[in-house]
């Protein structure tokens, strides 16, 4: 009788020490689970370019926006993301220049970020003198440094602030000839997708008599193949025709040039991934950006997507004659 209840006793004190070792075991694993730390965008570049613009966007894609925020500040706004277990995964990140101040602090930031091992994106918003200038005429509002001069001295000045982190942006759009919609549509091409691709690559062909696109990380001249305006049943067509493709591949170089860039572009892309760029914009010009650029374009996006590079393809001066 008296061995029964000891039994008994000792029967709850194992369980109870069992339970009391699995809740143990639990809590320390969880403890042990680091917290997700947020994927970080940085959205800077020229006062009138559309910042607000793109952080709109990101904001409509589900991404937790801040604007403004000073860049000293930016590492705590991530770890206050990583403590939220998951409710705010994707942290955008609006900065904008106000003195040099502003870069001493915002590359501490992004030394401290680094360090962290936190994944950082730069989209950098650029647009040319004259767009800028109408765009302050039109609110009628001075530029943030201009002081005492004009909007041209306010740019001026911010262009050359921005220059470095400029260099160092993942990402350049320009502005210069975009609308609203035009812009969003651009930043819903990088960012709107599920997962994001190691690498992904924007093709534009476009016309040097109107100039160089200023978003383009590399640039492939096509005006050492005959031009096809100087045929008269392909003049009206564009480089989408097939008559006009097949007349362009056609000519001597064409297809060994696509092929040998293809090989190139291989060689980068490994170098990017390995240095951590996700973003390329490759723009293939001709002389007025209608025939044998974007021929060349739609053959080397279409490369690049069959090497498992996703691709968004941009005819930028196509329709403009």
């Amino acid at each position: 009788m008296t061995g029964q209840p000891h039994e008994h006793q000792d029967e709850r004190g194992r369980a109870d020490g069992a339970a009391h070792v699995s809740t143990a075991s639990t809590t320390e694993k969880a403890e042990a689970t680091p917290p997700a730390i947020p994927e970080l965008v940085i959205i800077s570049g020229m006062s009138g370019a559309g910042r607000s613009t793109a952080a709109k966007c990101l904001e409509d894609l589900g991404w937790f926006v801040v604007d403004n925020l000073p860049p000293a500040l930016i590492p705590t706004m991530v770890e206050l993301g990583a403590r939220s277990q998951g409710n705010v995964a994707r942290i955008a990140v609006v900065v904008d220049v106000r003195g040099r101040r502003f870069f001493d602090n915002l590359r501490e930031s992004l030394a401290d970020l680094e360090a962290k091992h936190v994944t950082r994106r730069i989209v950098f918003l650029e647009s040319s003198d004259d767009a800028l200038v109408r765009r302050f005429e039109s609110v009628r509002r001075p530029h943030p440094l201009q002081g005492d001069g004009r909007i041209v001295d306010g740019i001026a000045a911010e262009r050359d602030l921005l220059r470095e982190l400029r260099g160092d942006a993942d990402l350049v759009i320009d502005t210069s000839s975009l609308n609203v919609h035009e812009l969003r549509a651009k930043m819903d091409a990088q960012f709107a997708g599920d997962e994001e691709p190691e690498l992904r690559a924007t093709v534009m062909s476009f016309g040097f008599k109107y100039g160089l696109p200023v978003d383009a990380d590399l640039v492939v001249d096509c005006r050492f193949l005959p031009n096809p305006h100087w045929v008269p049943e392909l003049r009206p067509f564009t480089g989408l025709n097939e008559e006009v493709s097949d007349y362009v591949f056609d000519q001597p170089g064409a297809k060994e040039f696509l092929n040998q860039y293809t090989e190139l572009l291989q060689l980068i892309a490994a170098g990017y991934r390995r240095e951590g760029k996700r973003y390329v914009t490759i723009a293939v010009g001709c002389t007025g950006g209608k025939h044998r650029s974007v021929a060349m374009s739609e053959k080397l996006s279409r490369r690049l997507a069959s090497e498992g590079i996703e691709t968004v393809l941009v005819h930028r001066d196509m329709g403009r004659e």
